[in-house]
């Protein structure tokens, strides 16, 4: 179903300026990166904390999109083909437009709520009723204020059941959300502790989600949770139906469910599926193929110069799309995208071949590589594009090897799971077992946490120096870029360099830009730090050498750290000197804070927001344009707010490491996470010795593993002998003898567990701290620490 541009201005009540009024419109937009079909795409210039899309209109609009719904009528000037449509609050609109949208349609909604387990009961209800229903679902977790407006954009006159997820962070959202969505089942999955820094209480929370059901015919929810049905009882009204789901562990064990890990998530879907009037034993045959989910999403560096996105999400078309937008997102520049897919669950005609290539085509997808008897049968859809067929892994194991990619970016979107693992196996660069997780998830969860601490105006440079603080840069560089931070910090110029050569286009600073080659720093547009008159010198000079004129630099202030930077008697001497030349233009001045995570020193704090106030205002006096000030670090943003100057610097509070102790920073989540897996287990009387120089003596008879990680990885030697313990199972199992090279023994005693079990170093179950504090050193040294050998998977979900 298609709406003119007319209509739409109608439906939300916009005023209108439209040069083509019958234009129709197909695809929505919010996310100017997700652009597919210009000239059927309307965007929607959404202002947000993390940016304005009005940024966007003049890229978008060079890019063909002509139809655009606006807050400030002053970007249709020089426009005169566009249809633009004026409106007070452009969320509000899009919103109005998706209520509409579900209006039109009278077929049963089922709307999905809970703290967990939301996009599993949705995607196992697919699975189970899409034999008896065409089934309209929102894509991956599409469950935000815009995510589930443009799902219910998605909703056409094929469908007659659609499934709408539906998350809430805080008070008001919910019905927002319902006056959308107007569901016909609500569904309570649960309700726990995640996004409890949104709410006053339980309650409250309750309450909240709760309004999800309260024009619904039904509301399904778990039984056992006294507080969650007694707050049904009060929030629901009365003629809603209650159905309550017994998941009890004896419901689970005699259920004779399938061997998934959320059996209770089932018996909820299996509910729903009864309230549609579907018996249980319709769907034996479904319910007996259902396996778990994989909601993430993971890259991995690829063989000769290759990067990997496996995307174990389902193998659906509705999960295409979004999947495709992260690897163009994440392709570097001038690199071939390419795509290996199996054939794709509800695609089944040529038609909708052909529907696939055109979104390849729009996606800047240039080579395909299909496995599948049904894709490969449909081979010639697929014009403009280079493909390659193949009717299943092996056979395309057998005709393609390793030289056959280079410098792409591959996204691998192969159903069976089996298959899935032979194709990364196979172009892997790194077979490593020893890995580091890093959650870009959290990483933006960590990114928000410091951003909802400032005002509106405040910049933000993410720093990524070291390498990402060891998590890796790029792909955290992408991610922050993505997030709205406003510049990167680095250490070294050869760090800005890889990071402009990987495609990073964001302002980077260089933190410490002492080198031979100043060239360097002015063909890569890196934005040096200036921090004495000799430095700004050679700069001056190699600049004028070059014919540079007006390049950005930071002055360093020392106001009390006393490592680099201007005192105050310095300060007139640079001046003079950069007011004499014009190569160089100060940007923005700053200094470090050295305590400010010790409270019992904040008289020395303040002492430096004293001094560096005093010299700010004496450099701005001296130039006529705007310098930038920032002075407050990860610790400073949480506890000096009101000296946020115009722009902060957030460090290894990014990486979900806390500087402060005092429940200010516990809502940050860990990013990284080392593993490694067990390679041997083996029982020993008392009185042995394990490892070099017999270090290691037992008490006891034990089990004792081989851990396949040592100090070459990163594992420092000083966490041998029982000094730290690692999680395997469950349960912490302490070192024994010496760290070796490549290897560490456990004592797994007490532990259940097996050869090819994972082991956690640091991550979730150790917090990182735990090493730092066993080492006497900081956690910053633990995380900077892990080899380059050690493979980096980043994974979001």
């Amino acid at each position: 179903m298609r709406y003119s541009i007319e209509k739409i201005s109608e439906i939300i009540e916009g005023k209108a300026y439209l040069a083509n009024p019958s234009c129709e419109i197909g695809a929505l937009l919010t996310d100017s990166r997700s652009l597919g079909s210009p000239a059927e795409t309307l965007f929607f210039a959404i202002s947000t904390s993390d940016g304005d899309g009005h940024n966007y209109v003049s890229q978008l609009y060079e890019h063909g999109v002509r139809n655009f719904v606006v807050e400030r009528a002053e970007v249709m000037e020089h426009r005169p083909d566009g249809n633009f449509i004026v409106v007070e609050n452009s969320l509000n609109a899009l919103q109005s437009l998706a209520a509409y949208r579900r209006s039109q349609f009278h077929f049963p909604v089922v709307a999905i709520t809970g703290s967990q387990g939301k996009t599993m009961v949705k995607e196992w209800l697919y699975e189970l009723l899409r034999n008896k229903y065409r089934i309209a679902r929102s894509p991956r977790s599409y469950n935000s204020q815009i995510g589930v407006a443009l799902s219910l954009w998605e909703i056409g006159e094929e469908h007659n059941l659609a499934r709408i997820e539906a998350g809430v962070s805080t008070t008001g959202e919910m019905e927002r959300l319902e006056a959308m969505i107007r569901p016909t089942v609500a569904v309570v999955t649960n309700v726990g502790s995640e996004h409890d820094e949104g709410f006053s209480s339980r309650e409250e929370k309750m309450r909240e989600k709760l309004r999800l059901a309260r024009r619904s015919s039904v509301i399904v929810f778990p039984a056992g949770d006294d507080e969650l049905r007694n707050a049904v009882g009060r929030y629901v009204p009365a003629d809603v139906k209650r159905r309550e789901v017994e998941i009890g562990l004896d419901e689970i064990v005699g259920a004779e469910l399938p061997p998934v890990p959320y059996p209770a998530d089932v018996l909820m879907c299996l509910a729903v599926a009864e309230v549609l009037g579907v018996k249980r034993a319709e769907v034996e045959t479904e319910l007996k193929q259902l396996t778990s989910i994989n909601t993430r999403t993971s890259v991995i560096e690829g063989v000769n110069n290759c990067t990997l996105i496996i995307d174990g999400y389902t193998s659906d078309f509705s999960s295409l799309a979004p999947a495709l937008d992260f690897m163009l997102r994440r392709s570097r520049d001038a690199r071939k995208r390419t795509l290996i897919i199996s054939d794709i669950d509800g695609i089944e005609t040529r038609e909708q071949y052909c529907h696939l290539s055109r979104l390849l085509q729009e996606k800047s997808t240039l080579r395909l590589i299909g496995v599948g008897e049904r894709i490969s049968s449909c081979e010639g859809c697929f014009e403009g594009i280079d493909t390659h067929f193949f009717r299943n892994t092996d056979e395309l194991l057998l005709h393609l090897s390793q030289g056959d990619f280079e410098n792409e970016t591959i996204l691998i979107k192969i159903s069976d799971e089996s298959g899935c693992r032979q194709i990364v196996d196979l172009l892997e660069a790194s077979r490593h077992q020893t890995v580091e997780e890093i959650d870009l998830n959290a990483l933006a969860h960590n990114f928000k946490f410091f951003k909802k601490k400032l005002s509106a105006v405040t910049k933000t440079v993410a720093m990524v120096k070291a390498s990402g603080y060891g998590t890796g840069s790029y792909e955290v560089a992408k991610t922050l870029q993505d997030c709205g931070a406003d510049y990167l910090a680095v250490a070294v110029q050869d760090e800005g360099v890889d990071l402009r050569r990987a495609g990073i286009r964001m302002p980077i600073i260089v933190l410490n830009p002492s080198v031979v080659n100043y060239k360097a720093i002015f063909l890569n547009n890196l934005e040096p730090e200036v921090y004495s008159i000799e430095e700004a010198s050679e700069l001056i000079r190699e600049g004028e050498r070059l014919g540079i004129a007006g390049h950005p630099v930071h002055v360093k202030l020392d106001t009390g750290m006393h490592r680099l930077g201007f005192t105050p008697e310095q300060l007139p001497q640079l001046i003079e000197l950069l007011k004499s030349q014009d190569v160089l233009k100060p940007v923005s001045v700053f200094s470090h804070l050295c305590v400010a995570d010790e409270p019992a020193k904040d008289d020395y704090t303040a002492r430096q927001f004293s001094i560096f106030d005093s010299c700010t205002e004496q450099l701005q006096s001296a130039f006529p344009h705007k310098i930038i000030r920032h002075l407050l670090n990860t610790s400073g943003i949480v506890r000096f707010p009101e000296h946020q100057y115009d722009m902060v610097r957030i460090g290894i509070g990014l990486y979900g490491i806390k500087t402060l102790y005092d429940g200010s920073e516990d809502d940050l989540l860990p990013v990284a996470s080392l593993r490694s897996v067990i390679i041997s287990i083996k029982e020993w009387p008392e009185g042995t010795t394990i490892g070099y120089g017999q270090r290691g003596v037992l008490r006891h008879k034990s089990r004792i593993a081989t851990v396949t990680i040592g100090y070459a990885d990163g594992l420092d030697r000083h966490f041998g002998n029982g000094a730290i313990s690692l999680w395997v199972n469950g349960t912490l199992c302490p070192t024994v003898g010496n760290v070796c090279m490549d290897a560490v023994m456990i004592d797994v005693t007490d532990a259940r567990c097996k050869v090819g079990d994972v082991v956690e170093i640091f991550g979730p179950h150790v917090p990182i701290e735990t090493l730092s504090n066993a080492r006497g050193t900081i956690p910053y040294e633990i995380l900077t620490s892990v080899s380059p050998r050690v493979k980096r998977v980043y994974f979001r979900e």
